[in-house]
């Protein structure tokens, strides 16, 4: 399947979670907003929430310093 993350195309199975793509992507979910299809999806819901062909993924990353 096909989805657009942070815009960009990535090719990815099918039936893989948000959790997966944040795997994939070395990203740790307590440090990630994530909207899918312009839904802001709750941090409790990154393992129920399982990515679908054509979906378009913004991930927002918080980075502190100074």
């Amino acid at each position: 399947m096909h989805i657009i993350c942070n815009g960009k195309k990535r090719t990815m199975e099918n039936g893989l979670t948000l959790v997966d793509l944040l795997t994939e992507l070395n990203l740790e979910p307590g440090t990630v907003v994530a909207e899918i299809n312009t839904k802001i999806i709750e941090q409790d819901q990154y393992e129920q929430e399982v990515l679908r062909d054509g979906d378009s993924v913004e991930l927002i990353r918080f980075v502190g310093g100074g």
